[in-house]
């Protein structure tokens, strides 16, 4: 089993804690440019990490990969409030990598524009989504959706795209379980 990805990737990064204690090859790629772009293209056309590769088969995205490790090693299926969540942590991630890479374009996204202003308005009300259920008990256990909040938490404040402070829920959710083992082991800040 192989998974390509880099080790700053959130996605990437939830998918090594689910294998932390599966035999896999982790193969690290500077995936913007390069041999390692070439690499990426020709394991995945979507360009974007992580693929899994496993007994001949490709898996493209980190959800797809879930679902595939999934059954493979006999994890319970994920209740439709997990999917939810799932989709919740997505839909911000995938803002906040949005906007991030406009800002490495050189792109002023403090501009006016509907998309930023979009990304930013999504950003806002799933976190405060996600706060709200950490608030009422949600997240309380350590399953696949804990650990893609986890990794989503710690990717954003170590990239410094969002300082959280109005969301202490989330600040706690993240403090609480930041020294785990696998956690720890998969940090991008080396």
């Amino acid at each position: 089993m192989k998974l390509y990805g880099s080790t700053t990737s959130p996605y990437v990064r939830r998918i090594r804690v689910i294998l932390s204690s599966v035999s896999h090859e982790f193969i690290d790629l500077q995936i913007f440019s390069g041999e390692d772009r070439e690499l990426l293209a020709s394991r995945n056309p979507t360009l974007k990490v992580p693929c899994l590769e496993d007994d001949g088969e490709m898996i493209f995205d980190s959800r797809a990969i879930y679902g595939y490790l999934a059954e493979k090693l006999n994890y319970e299926p994920l209740t439709w409030e997990e999917e939810n969540q799932l989709t919740l942590v997505d839909a911000a991630n995938d803002s906040f990598v949005q906007l991030m890479l406009l800002k490495r374009s050189d792109i002023d996204i403090s501009e006016n524009k509907l998309y930023f202003r979009l990304q930013k308005e999504r950003i806002e009300a799933v976190l405060y989504s996600l706060s709200q259920q950490l608030e009422e008990g949600g997240f309380k256990g350590w399953s696949y959706p804990e650990i893609c909040l986890y990794t989503m938490v710690d990717w954003v404040l170590f990239r410094q795209l969002h300082d959280m402070k109005d969301y202490p829920q989330l600040l706690d959710f993240h403090e609480k379980h930041r020294d785990k083992i696998e956690l720890t082991a998969t940090d991008p800040r080396g």
